[in-house]
């Protein structure tokens, strides 16, 4: 399996690992790579970012935009995406829910499909769907404006987000929709939709800290 590291904060490296004939591969977001050594091959990831027919179209239904790359072959190469900064996260059996523009890799058996989540708003009447990648692997998310942040949420205590801020989250979690909010006047921020993200139960949220 290729193994991921960071060079700084903002450059993701890969190494595909010569312990086999063909190399080791993964999947990239496309147009991310940045540079590479050794002998690589790029190609489209194909339908569905390598999900296949079913999840390209979703993706069309949708409007989920997941644009993957398949890279395959033995040598390292770096990914980088206007100069956000990236973040690894380990998935043994588990599954995580993230914004399609914030993926930039996945390595392993990872699965990838896109799952409706709610409405984004009836102000705006656009639908809110995530990429769910599941199975065992390296994930490398992207924020904006500085480092991932981890937010751990139990059921004692509900967690609340901006949805231009929400990356992903994983665990036993229930995604619901506050549309009283009215926090977002109070401090002269968002586009004046009324309403944010809700997580209950046991799991973590991530968010960046610059939204969208």
């Amino acid at each position: 399996m290729a193994q991921l590291t960071m060079n700084g904060h903002r450059v993701l490296v890969a190494n595909l690992l010569q312990g086999s004939p063909q190399g080791d591969s993964l999947r990239a977001m496309s147009g991310s790579m940045v540079a590479y050594e050794g002998d690589v091959a790029f190609k489209s990831a194909g339908m569905g970012g390598g999900g296949g027919l079913r999840a390209a179209l979703k993706q069309k239904a949708t409007g989920e935009s997941l644009s993957l790359m398949e890279v395959s072959g033995k040598g390292t190469v770096y990914f980088a995406v206007d100069a956000q900064d990236i973040t690894i996260v380990e998935l043994a059996n588990d599954t995580m829910h993230v914004e399609a523009s914030q993926l930039l890799a996945l390595t392993g058996q990872l699965k990838t499909e896109v799952k409706f989540a709610g409405l984004r708003g009836a102000s705006s009447g656009q639908g809110l769907f995530t990429t769910v990648v599941s199975g065992s692997g390296s994930v490398a998310l992207l924020s904006a404006g500085g480092p991932l942040i981890a937010l751990a949420v139990d059921p004692t205590y509900p967690l609340v987000v901006d949805p231009d801020s929400f990356v992903a989250h994983r665990g036993q979690l229930n995604q619901s929709f506050v549309t009283d909010v009215t926090w977002r006047s109070a401090v002269g921020g968002g586009s004046g939709e009324a309403f944010s993200l809700r997580f209950d139960g046991q799991g973590v949220v991530y968010i960046q800290p610059e939204e969208r």
